[in-house]
């Protein structure tokens, strides 16, 4: 009986056919081409970036806060859209006048519309909240930066004078520096607003000074920071082309959820009468005068509608943060 036998041509052919398919199938589940090494064609790699919008686009969260933010950036720039009414056209014969056709939010103390006074209180507030932000991103951002890029006793010296200001509470501390430089009678409206920011700037950029150097040195182990410095890379190049766009996602975050906390801190300072002033019109000068002895009672409108917008603006944008942060979280990817 003869026994069959394999031809070994065929073997090393199959043997050759199957080491080569296997990784041609493990390049194609993973986006490279085999022959050239390269991506497939057709596909593009993936990023943090993309898989965090991929993850944002399905969170309802994400669209409820963003479509509120966009009605109050809108209603703060553009507040004739939303009403023709002069904030500061007042009659005090019809002060204190409960909701109506006429005055949707009825009137305050003085007969001014409360629902004009609310719609264009948005710019002040939000004015405030966005200039704060992008003081407090700028300065922590770029101090986290040379602390983390550079090391020793840069690092020391900048994490020390960080945590002087950061020991002082941020509202007390607003206060403080409120009442040190008071605004004076016939105060521009701009200077109003940029002293809030500017106490705001100068007491809130530790924290975003102490994650954006923890960002930076997460980033700068890896290897094409190394590449990079071999190469000749002057330090300034790679921190912009390489640290800063890997490490700003977590202060994009942070910033998100603290512009919230912003504009309730200068509804805060103005509430007691030391942040934004009249004739500046904001939703803390009216929560301010709504507070009057008497006026909770008798007016509870003045109060009602001026702090329902601002709860929702600052949680509009805490929620936005908060669903970014989710989003950008690693482990979810």
């Amino acid at each position: 009986m003869t026994e069959p036998h394999s031809n070994p041509n065929t073997t090393e052919l199959v043997g050759t056919d199957a080491a080569s398919a296997a990784p041609a199938l493990d390049a194609d589940l993973t986006g490279i081409d085999a022959t050239t090494g390269g991506p497939v064609s057709g596909t593009r790699p993936r990023s943090l970036w993309t898989d965090a919008w991929s993850d944002l686009r399905r969170d309802p969260l994400f669209w409820i806060s963003a479509v509120l933010i966009v009605i109050f950036i809108v209603m703060a720039v553009f507040p004739g859209v939303f009403t023709s009414k002069d904030p500061r056209a007042c009659d005090l014969s019809a002060a204190r006048h409960l909701p109506s056709p006429v005055h949707w939010f009825g009137t305050d103390v003085q007969g001014c519309d409360v629902y004009a006074r609310t719609i264009h209180g948005a710019r002040s507030s939000i004015l405030v909240g966005i200039l704060a932000t992008l003081g407090t991103a700028i300065i922590g951002s770029l101090v986290g930066l040379v602390a983390g890029f550079h090391g020793g006793w840069i690092d020391t010296l900048l994490g020390r004078t960080g945590d002087i200001f950061y020991a002082i509470p941020l509202l007390l501390g607003g206060i403080i520096i409120l009442y040190t430089f008071p605004n004076q009678v016939g105060t521009p409206y701009i200077v109003v607003v940029l002293k809030v920011v500017a106490a705001l700037a100068i007491l809130g950029w530790p924290s975003i000074a102490r994650l954006m150097r923890s960002s930076v040195l997460q980033v700068m182990p890896h290897d094409y920071i190394q590449a990079a410095r071999a190469l000749g890379a002057r330090p300034w190049r790679i921190i912009l082309s390489h640290v800063l766009p890997n490490a700003m996602a977590p202060v994009m975050v942070v910033a998100t959820i603290n512009l919230g906390t912003y504009i309730a801190i200068e509804a805060t300072l103005s509430y007691l009468g030391i942040g934004l002033q009249e004739p500046a019109i904001s939703w803390g000068v009216s929560i301010s005068d709504a507070s009057g002895l008497g006026y909770v009672r008798s007016a509870p409108h003045m109060l009602l509608f001026p702090s329902l917008f601002l709860s929702l603006a600052v949680l509009a944008f805490i929620f936005l943060g908060e669903a970014a942060q989710n989003a950008f979280d690693p482990k979810r990817h």
